[in-house]
């Protein structure tokens, strides 16, 4: 019998992949990272928008695994050999302090993604760990139920055990264009098709876009099909130059692309969630008392988000924004005020794959050991990360998963 080149091979150099391999190697495993692009950790690396949410600090358990909706009943065999404790003083021990903000989001303090890969970088430098980059895999080969070897870039290399560690659909820029969902087929796996679900909205109004980069705090944000309305959600928005974004938007995305096989999708937004109407006109009147002779371009800024205030109110043309205040009309406040509590926005659709934070889809956990990462279909052959069909919120849920898995598979193969 021809002695294998490795004790494991791992296909693709992202947060799991990178976790799994750190871990085998820790256990004086022979391991290979076969990564197909230039440097490992590329989605990893523009994560957060460069910060990296690394992982969601909720301490019970319980709460946690809620966020994963169907797959909850699943994770706990995992989370209870690596879960959000073990990771955070995981990464702690290895010199990246974290720092947890709002609703349990973990960050790196220096609030750099770079150094989260920096940090696993060194710790399968540790385990004497080889990474091939700039290595495509073009094959796996298989025998009945076992996996021979992996073929990649016009050489086979061969394992006693194998992971498959290559991500979904999201961020196909980073290497992420579901070839592991391809050979998983091929190996007799179910795969769910993935759709981008944590993703950003189109939009159809021009105001939009033209406050590209700036946030709308503490909004309220309601949905309507063809009029009738459907979902309110409060949260901060993120206007882009597409459309709209941030943790509020992501995390419902899925349920918009719903009503969109309905009918029109619009939604309006409520800049004072807070107050109803007749209360908000009475502010308004307040706030115009006490700057009789401002212009309303001025005074308004005290009612708007920072850098907002000219293009919301362009969207009213019966009033002139160099008006000073004691020359608004009642019924033009009164407008002023409808207009703070609903902003027009048009649903034209989802943005695709190159803008999902997640895309779901993937194995069906009934197919793999969760207790182990192995699948139930190829005995030698481990599975971690956004190649499992695990639904999640935006909030760190993601990546927590990836070091959960990669752990377990790591300490398993």
């Amino acid at each position: 019998m021809v002695t294998p080149d490795y004790d494991v091979i791992i296909v693709g150099g992202g947060a799991s992949g990178m976790m799994a391999a750190g871990v085998a190697a820790s256990r004086g495993k022979k391991v290979l990272v076969l990564e197909r692009n230039a440097k490992m950790g590329e989605k990893l690396r523009i994560s957060g928008g460069g910060r990296c949410n690394i992982l969601n600090a909720e301490k019970d358990e319980k709460k946690l695994l809620a966020n994963y909706g169907t797959a909850e009943q699943f994770l706990y065999s995992s989370f209870a050999q690596f879960g959000m404790k073990e990771c955070y003083d995981f990464f702690e021990s290895r010199g990246l302090p974290l720092t947890v903000q709002g609703n349990n989001r973990a960050f790196p303090k220096s609030e750099k993604a770079v150094d989260v890969v920096i940090a696993l970088d060194a710790y399968m430098a540790e385990g004497k760990v080889r990474v091939k980059t700039r290595t495509q895999t073009d094959d796996i080969l298989c025998e009945g139920t076992a996996i021979t070897g992996v073929v990649a870039a016009g050489k086979t290399y061969t394992a006693t055990s194998y992971l498959i560690a290559t991500g979904g659909l999201s961020h196909p820029e980073t290497g992420s264009t579901g070839d592991g969902f391809i050979w998983l087929k091929k190996l007799g796996h179910s795969v769910k098709s993935p759709t981008p679900t944590i993703v950003p909205l189109k939009v159809r109004e021009s105001w939009v876009k033209r406050l590209s980069g700036k946030t709308l705090p503490d909004v309220k944000i309601t949905f309507s099909v063809s009029g009738k309305k459907k979902m309110s959600k409060t949260g901060t928005l993120l206007c882009t130059h597409f459309g709209l974004s941030g943790p509020t938007i992501l995390n419902i995305a899925s349920d918009i692309g719903d009503y969109l096989q309905e009918g029109p999708v619009t939604a309006s937004i409520d800049l004072f969630p807070d107050m109803d109407l007749g209360i908000l006109d009475r502010h308004l009147t307040s706030i115009f008392d006490e700057n009789k002779n401002k212009l309303l371009r001025n005074v308004f800024k005290l009612l708007t988000p920072p850098g907002t205030t000219d293009v919301i109110l362009s969207l009213i043309d019966s009033i002139d924004i160099d008006t000073k205040v004691h020359s608004i009309l009642k019924t033009q406040r009164r407008a002023l005020a409808e207009h703070l509590k609903a902003l027009p926005v048009t649903i034209d659709g989802l943005m695709g794959f190159d803008k999902a934070v997640v895309a779901d889809g993937g194995v069906p956990l009934d197919e793999v050991d969760m207790r182990t990462m192995r699948s139930s279909k190829i005995s030698n052959l481990y599975l971690t990360g956004d190649i499992l069909n695990i639904p999640r919120p935006s909030g760190g849920y993601s990546l927590q998963l990836c070091w959960t898995t990669g752990f377990v598979a790591g300490n398993n193969v």
